[in-house]
C-alpha cells in the first residue's frame, strides 16, 4: 500500500475522503462526533483551517485537480465552524444546514470556491459554516427570545 504523503492525509482527513460517494457528508458527520469528544475552539479550527487550506492546495496541484472530491479537510473545518458556540443538542439540524449551505452554495459561497489553490478548496466551506451558524442563531432568536441562551455554550 502506497504511503500518503503529509498534504494528502491532512487534507483527506487521513484517508477518510477516499472510503465513501459521499466524502463530505462523512467528513462532516465525522467533525460532529470529534466535537463531541473535544470542544471546538477558535484557535483549533484557526491551526486546522491553515493546515488544510496549504495541504489541501497542495494535494490538488499533485492530482491535477482543482478541487478534488476526496479533499475533506474543508469540511471539517466548515462544520466546525457552523457548530461553534452551541451545545450537543442542536448538533444535528447544524450538519443538516451545513450540508445543505455546502451544496447548493449560495451566495456567497460559490464565489469563494472560485478563489485559487487551498484558500478556494478551504474559503466555501468556511463561508458554509458562518452562514449556517448565523441562520441557527437568527432562527433561535426569532423563535425564542432566549433561546440562544438555552442551547448555546
Amino acid at each position: 500500500m502506497k504511503k500518503l504523503q503529509w498534504h494528502a492525509m491532512i487534507s483527506t482527513c487521513f484517508g477518510l475522503g477516499y472510503f465513501s460517494r459521499m466524502p463530505g457528508t462523512v467528513a462532516s458527520f465525522a467533525a460532529v462526533v470529534l466535537a463531541l469528544i473535544v470542544p471546538v475552539h477558535p484557535v483549533l479550527i484557526l491551526v486546522v483551517a491553515i493546515a488544510g487550506g496549504f495541504a489541501s492546495g497542495k494535494y490538488a496541484k499533485s492530482v491535477g485537480k482543482k478541487d478534488p472530491g476526496e479533499v475533506v479537510i474543508d469540511e471539517v473545518v466548515g462544520m466546525w465552524i457552523a457548530l461553534y458556540g452551541f451545545t450537543p443538542g442542536i448538533f444535528v439540524p447544524v450538519l443538516g444546514l451545513f450540508r445543505i449551505l455546502d451544496i447548493i452554495k449560495p451566495f456567497p459561497v460559490r464565489d469563494l470556491e472560485k478563489l485559487p489553490g487551498g484558500i478556494g478548496i478551504m474559503a466555501d466551506d468556511i463561508m458554509a459554516g458562518i452562514l449556517a451558524n448565523l441562520i441557527i442563531r437568527g432562527v433561535l432568536w426569532f423563535l425564542f427570545s432566549d433561546g440562544i441562551s438555552k442551547i448555546s455554550g
